[in-house]
């Protein structure tokens, strides 16, 4: 990897983890196309890391009043809402990695996340009333904290199926926004922890060098920031529909490539 292409997967992962149509289906993806056949999960845990500063920048009020009260509501939610993440990562790490690099069920992820975007807008935009943070619960966090933990598919968003676990128990858009985004710290942060061994002994790097990294992760970082303010605006005011039929018509093109043409997969 070059870093030309380091910066074109940096500045994909800025913008697709934040928007609702799976950064790592993207990265993924572009990998195939790129034909980068090295060990990438170190890249894709760093590129992660940019996202993750830019939440910081974004959401630092939020930050800020969590940390100056952490025994509250909201903090024991992004806890729970964290702990199927977890267990999931720490059962089935290997299949995992196996799946990042098959790709073998990319397309279906893509129209999974599609599907759900839909759902979720209708049960939505359908309820009328929203709940507001105030109103959250212990079940409403669990169920986003279970769209995050499928999201480690390759190809399935976390953004898009935790916004659509949340919009679906009809929290207040805005809100439910935010408290997606602030649940991306903790799950970055893990996929960080996992990888500690391997960023300190230098492995799963394959021939990625530090200069390409370090650009990926500067480059997420920097489109990650302007993602998440656009976000934050579209999921208030806007509906998710135009990102469900964008990672529909991307997932049949996936399927068309890996089944027929094969192209790329």
């Amino acid at each position: 990897m070059d870093i030309f292409e380091a910066i074109m997967l940096g500045a994909v992962q800025g913008l697709t983890e934040f928007l609702p149509v799976s950064s790592s289906g993207h990265l993924v993806l572009l990998q195939k196309i790129f034909g980068i056949a090295e060990p990438v999960l170190l890249f894709d845990t760093m590129v992660h890391v940019g996202t993750l500063a830019a939440v910081f920048i974004v959401l630092w009020a939020d930050i800020r009043a969590i940390l100056r009260r952490i025994v509250q509501p909201l903090t024991g939610f992004l806890i729970l809402a964290t702990v199927p993440t977890v267990i999931i990562a720490l059962l089935f790490k290997d299949v995992i990695e196996d799946a990042f690099q098959s790709a073998a069920f990319l397309g279906y992820s893509f129209l999974f996340t599609a599907l759900a975007l839909l759902v979720s807008e209708q049960v939505s935009r359908r309820s009328g009333n929203t709940k507001p943070q105030a109103a959250m619960n212990w079940f409403d966090s669990l169920i986003i904290g279970i769209c995050q933990a499928i999201a480690i598919i390759p190809g399935v968003s976390r953004s898009g199926l935790t916004l659509s676990g949340a919009l679906s128990r009809r929290l207040d858009r805005d809100f439910a926004a935010r408290f997606v985004f602030l649940l991306s710290i903790p799950a970055i942060l893990g996929a960080l922890v996992l990888q500690l061994k391997d960023i300190a002994g230098g492995e799963s790097t394959g021939t990625i060098g530090r200069a390409p990294i370090i650009a990926g992760t500067v480059t997420a970082a920097f489109v990650g920031f302007f993602a998440i303010k656009f976000m934050l605006r579209i999921v208030k005011t806007r509906s998710l529909r135009g990102f469900a039929i964008y990672v529909a018509v991307l997932g049949i093109l996936v399927l068309a490539d890996q089944h027929f043409t094969h192209f790329f997969m």
